[in-house]
């Protein structure tokens, strides 16, 4: 029995969480690859997938061998391609993870530039505002907008973005003057539903802080829905700025109260760890370090 092959066979199976589409993207029949899975099990003396008709649920045996051999048999191929002098071959597939809003409006873009500068790499970006496991859910990035990041990774912070508080001028030209922020009261707001912190707004304007809590019958938890009501002139609401810059600077919303700055939002590249980065992973953490910063609405961090 290969046992490397059958080992790497096991990682595809728990990723793709099937053995029919492991056997498909192996070029072998599912009963073939349930036989070396099974092999795997009786060489090894633990059972490793409980299979059933509708899922495959790993063990805590098949747990523990897919998080260590996940990184030594990609520390393995990268020695290979070393030793063949590939090593500046990016080649494979990589999954990242990405808020809904960001990738649709930004993210998407820098994916078909990544793709031309890297042929060789497949690439798919999964578009999710919660948190996602990276090893659970087999996520080689992820790319988060929020301080609120998951255990036991690795985050580095590359930008931020300011978040401004912006209204449709047809929303304007009905509503109460609003020359300060505790004027926001009297004021229809539209809350980014599902963040409890965003309940309440923290203005600063030199050695002078306001904190206010707005009021308002709507809450959404969508950033490009968000931008739509602005648009519509239905309320006034706080947005980053890479949500709303262009639309400000081409005049279809306006930046309210200018001279009070609010929390900016922080964005983290995430991913599990240092050790064993395959040189695609490598390969795409040097291009959005590169790129990401340079988003319009955001402001690289200082390094």
């Amino acid at each position: 029995m290969d046992t490397l092959q059958a080992l790497q066979n096991f990682i595809r199976v728990v990723e793709l969480g099937s053995f029919t589409a492991a056997a498909h993207e192996a070029d072998v029949t599912q009963p073939t690859m349930s036989k070396i899975i099974s092999k795997l099990e009786h060489e090894l003396g633990v059972r490793l997938i409980k299979r059933s008709t509708t899922a495959l649920v790993l063990t805590d045996e098949g747990r523990r061998l897919y998080d260590r051999t996940k990184g030594l048999l990609e520390e393995y191929t990268d020695t290979v391609a070393e030793v063949r002098g590939q090593t500046t071959q990016a080649v494979g597939k990589l999954v990242v993870a990405a808020p809904v809003g960001l990738g649709e409006l930004r993210l998407n873009s820098l994916a078909i530039e990544f793709l031309t500068d890297y042929p060789e790499i497949e690439l798919e970006l999964v578009l999710s505002d919660r948190i996602v496991d990276l090893v659970e859910e087999g996520v080689d990035l992820a790319i988060r907008l929020s301080a609120d990041l998951p255990p036991n990774v690795i985050a580095r912070k590359l930008a931020s973005s300011p978040r401004l508080l912006v209204a449709h001028s047809s929303y304007l030209e009905t509503a109460p003057p609003l020359d300060d922020p505790e004027a926001l009261s009297r004021h229809s707001y539209i809350r980014f539903g599902g963040i409890a912190s965003l309940s309440q707004l923290e203005f600063v304007s030199g050695d002078k802080i306001v904190v206010v809590t707005p009021v308002g019958r709507y809450r959404i938890n969508s950033s490009l829905a968000l931008k739509q009501c602005f648009l519509a002139g239905v309320g006034l609401g706080t947005a980053p700025a890479w949500l709303v810059q262009d639309l400000i600077d081409d005049g279809s919303l306006v930046h309210l109260l200018p001279e009070w700055t609010l929390d900016s939002q922080p964005l983290y590249l995430v991913y599990p760890s240092r050790r064993y980065l395959p040189q695609r992973a490598m390969a795409l953490i040097q291009f959005l370090c590169r790129r990401l910063p340079e988003l319009p609405g955001f402001n690289a961090v200082n390094k």
